[in-house]
């Protein structure tokens, strides 16, 4: 027996088969640009926050910057090159822009695959929360709220118990997210909780799994998907690790842990993807690499942001 070990390590042959791993683990992701006022460079009107491109690379994944104004065929072409999109916070309208426009095919893209068995994840940040409550209710539903500058603790419905976002979470962690202000709160607008318990195709496509209230209107602050893989949160986990000039974002090491355990989900949902691009020549070319952040001006609510 113990020759036959022997025999057969020495031509190389597993003793045991070996199960492929059903991940990809150097997933890309597209992270959303939109519309610059005031661009301090000439033919460089949009931008993505440097703090969103950080989180991501932070949990294991690669960005490719998603611009606005393309075509539908160049979209579709770059939805099958990658992993997963998010959608981030910022000022664009999500009713009229290019934001709005690139969100809405990559949104129906995603849907028709995952329908089809093509795991593609997406994740809304604020103004990415809003746009998917739009493009999924294709209504006008979102109500004003003083959320403006606001760290908040999470009120967890019973639904985030089994839920994917929060399910594997640590209980230490979701303890200090249920009891400190670790969540900022940078919108004027939100979904109130009143108006998705009405509405039907809120109601049937996401699972709310926390709440928050303004004093006056309890909203939704964090929902997924029943049905696909498609996440957001009224508030930004980017900003407690990767942005410094507002005094009202809390660092601490609670709240800097809870940037990287979304981080860490999402990027681990877009390991289910399966998406690749043509070459690797073709991937290099897209890669936010080709970019180099910039610091941005005083007037700006970010540390660094990608100008295009």
């Amino acid at each position: 027996m113990i020759a036959l070990v022997i025999f057969v390590s020495f031509l190389g042959f597993p003793l045991t088969s070996s199960v492929p791993n059903p991940r990809d683990d150097r997933p890309i992701i597209g992270v959303l640009a939109q519309e610059k006022k005031n661009s301090p460079k000439p033919n460089q009107n949009s931008y993505i926050a440097a703090s969103y491109v950080k989180t991501l690379e932070a949990a294991g994944a690669r960005v490719v910057p998603v611009m606005i104004n393309r075509t539908q065929e160049e979209y579709t072409a770059l939805f099958n090159s990658i992993n997963g999109i998010l959608l981030p916070g910022g000022s664009a309208s999500i009713y009229s822009s290019g934001y709005q426009r690139a969100a809405k095919v990559f949104y129906e893209l995603a849907i028709e695959a995952n329908r089809k068995g093509d795991y593609f994840p997406m994740w809304g940040t604020c103004l990415g929360f809003e746009q998917l409550v739009l493009l999924t209710s294709e209504k006008a539903l979102l109500t004003s709220t003083n959320t403006h500058g606001v760290p908040l603790p999470l009120n967890f419905t019973d639904d985030a118990n089994d839920s994917r976002l929060f399910g594997g979470f640590p209980a230490d962690l979701r303890g200090k997210l249920a009891s400190e202000p670790l969540t900022v709160n940078t919108h004027k607008w939100s979904l109130a909780l009143l108006t998705y318990d009405t509405n039907e195709e809120l109601k049937k496509f996401y699972k709310v799994l926390s709440t928050n209230t303004d004093g006056q209107v309890e909203f939704v602050s964090t929902m997924e998907a029943y049905d696909y893989p498609i996440y957001g949160t009224q508030w930004h986990p980017e900003k407690n690790a990767f942005e410094w000039r507002m005094d009202f974002i809390p660092h601490t090491r609670s709240a800097v842990k809870t940037t990287f355990y979304i981080a860490e989900f999402f990027v681990n949902e877009a390991r289910k993807s399966f998406h690749s691009f043509e070459s690797k020549d073709e991937e290099r070319k897209a890669l936010i690499y080709n970019f180099s952040p910039v610091y941005a001006d005083d007037r700006s609510a970010f540390e660094q942001i990608y100008l295009f």
